[in-house]
């Protein structure tokens, strides 16, 4: 496993392979010694396991690590608990590397480690209250919908766990492996006070729920109509992406679905012009201050388009997107 991710990112471009480490003991050594700007390092290693290293790491020296991790039911109840570590991203082992499975991690593995390198590892917080807002909070007819990728599933869990009971019907865009977002949405429904759901095609948006739509095969929008419907669509990825933010914000736009809308950390620039077309509607936009996203490409297209009305830190996001769905 060592010598195919050395070889997939020997071949990313601008990524270069500084040294591989077979245990946690030769790891503490060579990051001594080569001061690397991200580390891979996979969850199953012999001694140590990687979950125990990351945490040795974020707790000593904080650095962008991506996890490498199985997509069995425990691979990703393993690599959620990495997230609330601190790790950047967790990748896919590939079970069998065809040449055409190869070729596509390159790509992607390279494109995940450039970002890490640039992320915000180091402000990240980990201590937060969780606010109460059930009491007060009367629903003005409007949705929610979010966007996200890298680093989207810790964003996207500190953002949700303020929502109220009595949410407004909530769609989010995310990109990350379908299996971890199946596991993430179980463990979201049984912690949070709002249900939350896999977006499947036709359902209703209902005060109360959160639909996640991650299926990297469909788009989602939102079809006007009271309800609004949520629709999956099998079309080509819309520069890069599917789903695509821009093709769900643009829907809500052009249906003229009173919203608000928001992007959070992730990588690349899906969303900034569908948020882009909300705002020119009407609606209340914001992105994830870049300080506090792990990855600020994204929130950064969004601000210089001038899409976002407000750039807000991310405990304070929920606070300020419930308040414009509040009457009064």
């Amino acid at each position: 496993m060592r010598a195919l991710f050395s070889d997939i990112l020997d071949q990313a471009k601008n990524v270069r392979v500084v040294g591989a480490a077979a245990n946690a003991a030769e790891a503490r050594d060579q990051i001594d010694a080569l001061r690397p700007n991200v580390i891979t390092l996979d969850v199953e290693m012999p001694g140590m396991s990687g979950i125990e290293f990351l945490e040795e790491i974020m707790e000593h020296n904080p650095l962008p690590v991506v996890m490498l991790s199985s997509l069995t039911q425990a691979g990703t109840e393993t690599s959620l608990k990495a997230f609330e570590l601190g790790a950047v991203e967790c990748f896919p082992k590939p079970l069998r590397a065809t040449p055409e499975q190869f070729n596509k991690s390159v790509g992607k593995l390279g494109k995940i480690v450039l970002a890490a390198a640039n992320s915000n590892v180091r402000d990240r917080k980990t201590v937060r209250d969780q606010k109460q807002v059930d009491a007060q909070f009367e629903w003005n007819g409007r949705i929610v919908a979010c966007s996200a990728s890298m680093g989207g599933i810790d964003a996207l869990t500190t953002l949700l766990s303020d929502f109220p009971s009595n949410c407004p019907p909530t769609i989010v865009a995310l990109q990350a492996e379908p299996a971890l977002v199946e596991t993430f949405i179980k463990r979201l429904n049984t912690d949070l006070k709002c249900a939350v759901k896999a977006a499947k095609d036709g359902a209703t948006l209902s005060q109360g729920t959160i639909h996640i739509a991650a299926d990297p095969e469909c788009h989602v929008v939102v079809e006007p109509g009271t309800p609004p419907r949520i629709r999956l669509i099998a079309r080509e990825p819309i520069e890069g992406a599917r789903p695509s933010a821009n093709l769900l914000y643009g829907s809500i736009a052009r249906g003229a679905v009173p919203a608000v809308g928001a992007v959070l950390t992730g990588m690349g620039n899906d969303g900034a012009k569908g948020l882009k077309l909300l705002r020119d509607a009407g609606c209340d936009t914001f992105a994830q201050d870049r300080k506090t996203a792990l990855v600020a490409e994204a929130p950064t297209a969004a601000i210089e388009l001038d899409a976002a009305s407000r750039e807000v830190a991310l405990d304070e996001l929920a606070t300020a997107m419930i308040g414009c769905c509040h009457i009064g």
